[in-house]
């Protein structure tokens, strides 16, 4: 019996020990980058390194948000990051719901299924020259719309196989039984798998916000001018051939850390239930 408590004992001290490590390794480089934007430049690469701010300072933020566009660029940032993850979430749920409950002849299910992965195969960056004449030649080039389209490309395929799982996970029953009660099919999907499927939404929605938030290579190539950048690509620019501002650099990327983090907090309940899941079944 004392073996047993003690053996528990040091499972859970391994275990806290573990935790403490991951929390370690996962959050220093955000500390480290939220310290040096209050860091004078000098301070920076000091040697040894000052882990606290000893005189801290806000030029960096002055110089990102007021005398640079980053305002700009984290509003771009955001517009299209939302309608990205509003619009992929939307289509891909309603097509997940469909190849969860609709019956298709022969193999089709499948084949659609696997079509749809399959596009999550290849790199985006492979598109980017259709893409790029494809916009040119429709006048979207350097627009906010041209990237909220590419990006939704690559998001729908992997909020559709998501919510897909999720719906799968779903008894089918009660919305059986609320069809025979009189609700359409519609009716069942609003009130009874739409609210049940929640945290397959919160799961999905998060996905798509960061992979559109902090997309880079197709954005630096969609857009050319401030009106329609993204705030990594203002966060990039302050590294030039002369110099690299780091303090500029960590005061844009700390902030830029701030939208998700508070996202993910708010639908932090749904989300881990969401990642367990559903997410086992293919």
């Amino acid at each position: 019996m004392m073996r047993s408590r003690k053996s528990a004992r040091l499972q859970a001290a391994a275990a806290y020990v573990a935790i403490a490590v991951a929390l370690v390794v996962t959050l220093f480089p955000i500390y480290w980058i939220a310290a040096n934007s209050f860091k004078y430049d000098i301070d920076i690469f000091s040697v040894p390194p000052q882990w606290f701010p000893e005189e801290p300072t806000l030029k960096h933020y002055h110089a990102a948000f007021i005398e640079r566009p980053f305002l700009t660029y984290a509003a771009n940032s955001l517009i299209i990051a939302i309608s990205t993850t509003i619009v992929s979430v939307v289509f891909g749920t309603l097509a997940g719901y469909a190849l969860a409950r609709f019956q298709y002849p022969g193999s089709w299910r499948y084949q659609i299924s696997f079509w749809i992965l399959s596009t999550r195969m290849m790199p985006p960056i492979v598109t980017i020259i259709p893409l790029y004449i494809a916009f040119n030649y429709l006048g979207l080039l350097n627009t906010k719309p041209a990237v909220i389209v590419a990006y939704t490309a690559f998001n729908l395929p992997f909020a559709t196989w998501m919510m897909k799982s999720y719906f799968q996970d779903l008894p089918v029953e009660l919305e059986e039984a609320a069809m025979v009660d009189g609700d359409t099919r519609w009716g069942a999907f609003l009130r009874i798998a739409l609210p049940l499927a929640r945290p397959g939404l919160a799961a999905t929605a998060i996905f798509c916000l960061i992979i559109s938030w902090n997309e880079f290579l197709l954005a630096l190539i969609l857009t050319l001018t401030e009106r329609s950048q993204t705030l990594p690509i203002g966060i990039a620019g302050r590294v030039t051939q002369y110099s690299t501002y780091w303090g500029e650099i960590s005061a844009a990327g700390f902030t830029a850390c701030i939208p998700i983090m508070i996202f993910a907090f708010i639908v932090q309940k749904h989300l881990v239930r969401g990642l367990s899941f559903g997410a086992v079944k293919g």
